[in-house]
């Protein structure tokens, strides 16, 4: 029996890849997110220690489309490199 090096060497390359780009989306996902809260009606009397957002929501919605579309891009590209191979 013999262990074909090659072989498990390019299964955990792959493994790695596709674990490294699925935490990218989700992370461009999560800050898109983020970025798009900004956004949501405060309402007049906030309760006691919240703060007020650190960006403004034109800020935050550009944030939001840059991350969404890096996100798109990774999926695209994920998707052309199956299909065209």
């Amino acid at each position: 029996m013999t262990i074909h090096w090659d072989a498990l060497l390019a299964m955990f390359a792959v493994f790695a890849v596709s674990l490294g780009s699925t935490v990218a989306v989700v992370v461009l996902v999560t800050l898109a997110l983020l970025g798009l809260s900004t956004r949501a009606r405060r309402p007049a009397a906030a309760p006691v220690g919240r703060r007020p957002p650190a960006i403004s929501p034109a800020v935050g919605t550009a944030v939001a489309a840059a991350c969404l579309a890096a996100a798109v891009l990774i999926v695209l590209f994920g998707l052309w490199v199956l299909i065209a191979r």
